[in-house]
């Protein structure tokens, strides 16, 4: 944790808003979770439902979303250290859930029959049981590093995730 003086409560605020991103784009890894229990699933969902709004306006809302916070606040240096660093970890968080896709679209998927779909995930064949140890892995992960980084940027401290944010501490000027 690096204390670069004090944060207003705005700051917090809106250092802490761009972790919500990353709560929506794990939503999808946690469809086993939520057929065990849609009681927890219902109120996460009320609760991030203006976030899943925005990213469901069109297919590329996401990617959109991505490059208006690199450009207009990570790249800004007019912006507080506290929020541009929050909204980079963020966006890393984002980019780990990404390459997770991506290796379970293309190499995983294919060898355990995975299908993701925007309505869920399928399994075909005897693994089922391993894609949701592993679906379950990223789904708490990315809600735990966003749920620390949260409650840390709203106490005004930098949250520090081992690695990630000695990156985003090298991206930042």
């Amino acid at each position: 944790m690096t204390v670069r003086g004090a944060t207003t409560p705005q700051e917090r605020i809106f250092g802490a808003l761009p972790y919500l991103l990353p709560m929506v784009e794990a939503l999808v890894f946690g469809s086993f979770f939520f057929q065990q229990f849609p009681e927890i699933s219902a109120v996460l969902f009320l609760v991030l439902s203006p976030v899943i709004a925005l990213y469901s306006a069109f297919p590329l809302m996401g990617l959109i979303i991505f490059f208006a916070l690199f450009m207009l606040v990570v790249r800004n240096d007019s912006l507080p250290h506290f929020i541009r660093f929050n909204t980079m970890q963020a966006i890393m968080i984002m980019i780990c859930i990404s390459i997770c896709r991506i290796l379970i679209d293309f190499i995983v998927g294919p060898l355990l029959g995975i299908t993701m779909t925007a309505g869920g995930v399928s399994v075909s064949g005897p693994a089922e049981f391993l894609v949701e140890i592993l679906f379950n892995f990223i789904f708490f992960g990315v809600f735990a590093a966003a749920i620390y980084s949260i409650v840390q940027t709203i106490r005004g401290h930098y949250p520090d995730i081992p690695t990630l944010s000695e990156i985003v501490y090298m991206q930042l000027p």
